[in-house]
């Protein structure tokens, strides 16, 4: 078995239990907190996630992606000056922090310790983006997925063994939800870090070269900037869409109450069955960027290629099968795991925005690979103005139904605009004939 397949394999069978284990801490959360809690629990996570993209600066990607190309007489220079951009990275955000707190009502109305465990986890996901990037370029992937699990397993065992014995105010229970965010974190930065430590230990007498500051403030920035542009433009849009997608839902004349009804079932139900499988697509996404990037520094784009009919025989040999049973058994799933049968027929009539994104993941791996970080940030771009805008046209005159049209439509956009591009970076045809490119 190749490495490529042997550490996506890993991945996947480790993402499966860890998906298995955040669906019992959803169930403990919706159990202790309530509706009313659960809601505020979910309106401070995107805040939370945000400062955490900033924090990590995409420095997995950006450092796997140097890692696999390089030498590995150079890896400990970058390791050096990583550390130094991941200090300073913190101070300048807990500088900022410091001060929008100071002058927005940031978290305010919300237990005060809420404030301090942001701060917290600040440095903590700065320096494990360096070992998680680390180890991702080395393609030590048994790591990762080590990491991966045991965050979701310190939170679940956090979170029954204070709620099954304590009982709080709805406040201190939201606190205790995040702090045991955070203290997974916590748990996962010690173990990359100690395992990190155990691996440097052993590779002290190899000799090493350093390359110039400019050239590793290059290699880093160079992909860490649009591709944290990338995931903040994702989070914006992700903020948008709902309230896009209920504005066109009350223009087709359906009522407000109806309509944020219908959007839940959408987003709550619906997307939330349908994006299951998704963790064998972030799976390959993790492995393919540092094998994608080793490939382009030796010019095997014949590899690549092979890599690339693999990905999409193996998107193809889950998500067909995924979005039929969907089809299929739409009625029996939204209706036993969650009591709406109604749902259903958004299910349906999603599937091609499942498959198709089930393909965005990897295939944005490929052009992170290739060095093309800017081309997948314009895809996204063009693909959110495009689906954004048939939704507002479609969903306004057809309802529900023109929504999901257009989320398909940009689904496929972004999909074929990955796609063409990398087969014109390998001078290959869309059939994925022999790669040209030498």
């Amino acid at each position: 078995m190749s490495l490529f397949l042997r550490g996506t394999l890993v991945l996947v069978v480790t993402a499966f239990l860890g998906e298995c284990l955040e669906f019992i801490i959803n169930m403990i959360l919706a159990r202790e907190l309530g509706e009313a809690g659960l809601g505020t629990y979910m309106s401070i996570l995107p805040t939370v996630f945000l400062i955490v993209i900033l924090s990590s600066m995409e420095l997995p990607i950006s450092l796997s992606k140097f890692f696999a190309e390089k030498e590995e007489r150079y890896h400990r220079g970058m390791l050096h000056y990583a550390f130094r951009f991941a200090v300073i990275t913190t101070c300048i955000l807990l500088l900022i922090m410091v001060m929008v707190y100071a002058w927005t009502p940031l978290f305010q109305g919300y237990h005060s310790g809420i404030r301090w465990l942001v701060l917290i986890v600040i440095p903590i996901v700065a320096f494990t983006s360096i070992t998680r990037g680390y180890f991702m370029g080395i393609q030590q992937m048994g790591k990762i997925a080590a990491a991966n699990f045991l965050r979701k397993g310190i939170q679940l065992f956090l979170l029954v063994s204070i709620y099954q014995f304590l009982s709080f105010g709805i406040d201190t229970s939201i606190f205790i939800a995040l702090g045991t965010l955070i203290a997974s974190e916590v748990v996962v930065f010690v173990y990359l870090i100690h395992a990190y430590v155990l691996e440097i230990k052993g590779k002290r007498k190899n000799s090493h070269s350093t390359l110039s500051t400019g050239e590793m403030r290059k290699s880093v920035l160079s992909v860490s900037i649009p591709t944290t542009v990338l995931r903040i433009f994702h989070a914006l849009t992700h903020a948008i869409q709902p309230f896009l997608i209920k504005w066109a839902l009350v223009l087709s004349g359906m009522g407000a109450v109806d309509a944020n009804e219908h959007f839940g079932m959408l987003a709550g139900i619906a997307l939330t069955i349908g994006f299951f499988p998704s963790f064998i697509a972030f799976s390959m996404l993790i492995v393919l960027i540092p094998t994608v990037s080793e490939k382009v520094s030796s010019n095997d784009f014949n590899g690549i290629l092979t890599h690339l009919k693999q990905v999409m025989w193996l998107t193809l040999g889950y998500g067909v099968p995924a979005v039929i049973i969907y089809y299929t058994l739409g009625d029996y799933i939204t209706g036993t795991f969650f009591h709406s049968v109604s749902s259903a027929y958004y299910l349906k009539l999603l599937w091609p925005y499942f498959l198709f994104h089930f393909l965005v993941f990897p295939l944005q791996a490929f052009l992170i690979g290739l060095g093309l970080v800017k081309d997948a940030l314009l895809h996204t771009i063009w693909s959110s103005v495009f689906s954004f805008s048939l939704i507002y046209l479609l969903g306004s005159r057809f309802g529900m139904e023109g929504v999901i049209l257009g989320m398909n439509a940009g689904a496929v956009l972004i999909t074929m605009l990955h796609y063409v591009t990398i087969c014109r970076e390998l001078e290959t045809t869309l059939w994925l004939k022999s790669a040209i490119k030498m």
